[in-house]
């Protein structure tokens, strides 16, 4: 028992209190419509990586962070420039594209790699159970300082996701506040994807956030409800992880599948009920 507490002490701390700033831009971004963005902006920062790696450098070096960061900021400057605004090409074309390309380069650098398929399947599905306790801190001091920002100016992100065109007619800059909000989803990201890898921010940032939209109305309570189920859905990853042996991201991927699909039972039977 003890060995299983030393084991899953740190991987089950990632899983508690790092998801909470990604179900809060979940929700941002499931309600902007663009819900492959985070997707793409994680494959951007792990295709730094891969750049990183390539050069001879580690994982866990400085200069793999500056890597990731610097295609993550170039990639959040592209998502700023391709705002829809009338325009023939939808957002989400271009979104795609870039999670492609990105994908598609990882896949080219890292097959020069002798280590090339661990580390692919790496920026895939992370290395959650081997988190360091660091890691876990300065991630959660990190995501705690976005979330601090987003406090402070809770008014322009609220519009600019949820109402742009009041924001819009009260003199909001939409484009600087688009810039800024994206280059703080893409540290988030950036982040995460080290620890958990491209599927489990993906996963973090869209399941809990569309449970939520199909339990509740207000934006408290679905903020509420998405932690709730990102919290279940990691506990129950983290168990089934440890107790069939499984890979621990993959398995909490599965678990909040699970919870979105249990989630969408319980709404059609609430319906019929009704």
């Amino acid at each position: 028992m003890n060995e299983a507490f030393e084991i899953m002490k740190w991987p089950f701390l990632a899983c508690l209190l790092l998801p909470g700033i990604l179900v809060y831009l979940g929700l941002h971004i499931v309600k902007r419509e663009i819900i492959f963005v985070d997707l793409a902006l994680a494959q951007v920062a792990a295709f730094g990586i891969c750049v990183a790696i390539l050069l001879g450098h580690d994982s866990h070096d400085w200069q793999t962070t500056a890597w990731s960061a610097a295609l993550t900021f170039v990639g959040a400057g592209i998502l700023t420039l391709t705002r829809p605004s009338g325009k023939r090409v939808p957002q989400e074309a271009l979104i795609g594209i870039v999670y492609v390309v990105a994908a598609a380069a990882s896949f080219l650098l890292l097959n020069r790699s002798p280590e090339g398929n661990e580390e692919l399947r790496r920026t895939l599905v992370g290395e959650v159970l081997l988190v360091r306790p660091s890691e876990v801190l300065r991630t959660f001091a990190l995501f705690a300082a976005v979330g601090a920002v987003h406090v402070v100016f809770r008014r322009q992100f609220l519009l600019l996701s949820f109402d742009p065109q009041s924001g819009r007619a009260q003199g909001l800059r939409l484009w600087w506040w688009d810039f800024l909000f994206y280059l703080l989803f893409g540290v988030v990201v950036m982040s995460f994807v080290r620890i958990g890898g491209v599927l489990l921010v993906f996963s973090y940032l869209i399941i809990p956030a569309v449970c939520a939209n199909l339990l509740a109305t207000s934006l408290r309570t679905r903020l509420a409800v998405g932690w709730i189920i990102a919290t279940l859905a990691s506990v129950g990853g983290l168990y089934a992880s440890y107790r069939l042996d499984l890979p621990t991201g993959a398995a909490v991927v599965c678990a909040l599948g699970l919870a979105l699909l249990l989630t969408g039972i319980g709404k059609g039977m609430r319906r019929i009920a009704g």
